[in-house]
C-alpha cells in the first residue's frame, strides 16, 4: 500500500512537471533570465500570453510588498459595495479633514465639508495613485478585512491589505500598506479582463478605471505604443518598484507583471535600475509578442 502511494506521488510530480513544460515559453524564459540577471536587489516576474496560455516567470511566487499596488483589490472591495448596492457609483460624498494623509495628494487640498462623487475619488485612488482618496475608500469598502475575505473567496492565498486591518500587524511592519506575488497580481487582473469578477458590468468598469494611469513617464507602460489600450496599476516606494499591465495587443494579449524589493538603488529619477528594467522587459516583450508592428518608446 505505502508503494501504491509514493508510486501515485511520483506519478503526479511527473505529470505537474509535464504540464509546467506545457506550459513555459522557453525562449522567452531565457529572456526573461538573462534581462533580470544582475540586478541589485529582488525581482520578481510573471507573464503570460492570454491567446495561448503560454508563461514565463521568475520569482513570479514570491512575496513582494504591493506599494501602491494594493489599490487594485481595494477597488474590488469598493466594486463589491456597488454590486451589493451599499454604494453607489455616481452617490455624492463628504470630505472631511480627519481623512487627509499628509502628501502631495489632490484629495488632500480640498477643504472639510467639500463634496466630491464616489466614482472620482476612485479615479483619483488608480489614475493619480491619490494615498488620501484610496485610505478613504478602503474604509469605504470594509476595510482591509473584507477586502482579505473577498481575495481569499477568490483564491488568492498571499495578495492581502495589511495596513489598518487587525491581525496583520507583522505583514504591515514586513511589506507596508499590502503583499501580493507577481503570479497573483497578474492573475487578478486576467480575472478581471475575462470578466470572472463579481459580474460582467463590474469587469467592465474596472477595466475602465484601470485605463486611464497618469503615471506613464518612468514606468514601462511608456513602452507600449500609445494606440494600445492597456490596463495597469503601478506601486512605488524607495526599496519597491512595481508594475503590472495587460496589454490588449491586436495579436497576443498580454500580462507583465514585474515586482522588486530590497532595491539597491532608491534614487527617484528616471534611469533608477528597477524602473529601467521594468521599461527594458516592456520594449522587449512588444517586440516579442508584436513583431509586425514596430515600436520604440521616445522615453526609453
Amino acid at each position: 500500500m505505502e508503494m501504491k502511494k509514493i508510486f501515485l506521488f511520483c506519478l503526479s510530480l511527473a505529470a505537474a512537471s509535464v504540464l509546467y513544460s506545457q506550459k513555459t515559453d522557453k525562449k522567452l524564459q531565457q529572456k526573461i533570465e538573462l534581462l533580470v540577471s544582475g540586478f541589485k536587489g529582488t525581482v520578481g516576474v510573471y507573464i503570460k500570453d492570454i491567446k495561448t496560455g503560454k508563461e514565463a516567470m521568475y520569482n513570479a511566487d514570491t512575496i513582494f510588498p504591493t506599494a501602491s499596488i494594493v489599490k487594485v483589490p481595494i477597488l474590488l472591495g469598493i466594486m463589491d459595495k456597488i454590486n451589493k448596492r451599499e454604494l453607489e457609483y455616481e452617490q455624492e460624498l463628504i470630505y472631511k479633514d480627519s481623512l487627509l494623509y499628509e502628501g502631495e495628494d489632490i484629495l488632500g487640498s480640498f477643504k472639510s465639508n467639500e463634496k466630491i462623487l464616489l466614482k472620482k475619488v476612485m479615479m483619483l485612488m488608480l489614475t493619480t495613485s491619490d494615498n488620501t482618496a484610496s485610505l478613504w475608500l478602503q474604509s469605504l469598502a470594509g476595510k482591509g478585512t473584507r477586502i482579505n475575505e473577498i481575495l481569499d473567496s477568490l483564491g488568492f492565498i498571499s495578495t492581502r491589505v495589511n495596513s489598518r486591518t487587525p491581525g496583520r500587524e507583522n505583514n504591515r511592519t514586513q511589506y507596508g500598506w499590502g503583499q501580493s506575488t507577481p503570479k497573483e497580481m497578474a492573475l487578478l487582473f486576467e480575472k478581471i479582463y475575462k470578466k470572472e469578477i463579481i459580474n460582467e458590468a463590474a469587469c467592465d468598469r474596472m477595466m475602465r478605471c484601470l485605463g486611464r494611469n497618469y503615471w506613464d513617464l518612468n514606468e514601462a507602460i511608456s513602452q507600449i505604443p500609445p494606440t494600445i489600450e492597456v490596463f495597469s496599476k503601478n506601486g512605488c516606494v524607495d526599496a519597491t518598484r512595481n508594475e503590472v499591465l495587460l496589454v490588449n495587443a491586436p495579436h497576443h494579449p498580454f500580462i507583465m507583471s514585474i515586482f522588486t524589493k530590497n532595491n539597491e538603488d532608491q534614487r527617484w529619477v528616471h534611469d533608477n535600475e528597477a524602473w529601467a528594467l521594468a521599461r527594458k522587459l516592456a520594449a522587449m516583450l512588444w517586440k516579442y509578442f508584436e513583431p509586425g508592428f514596430p515600436y520604440t518608446s521616445p522615453q526609453q
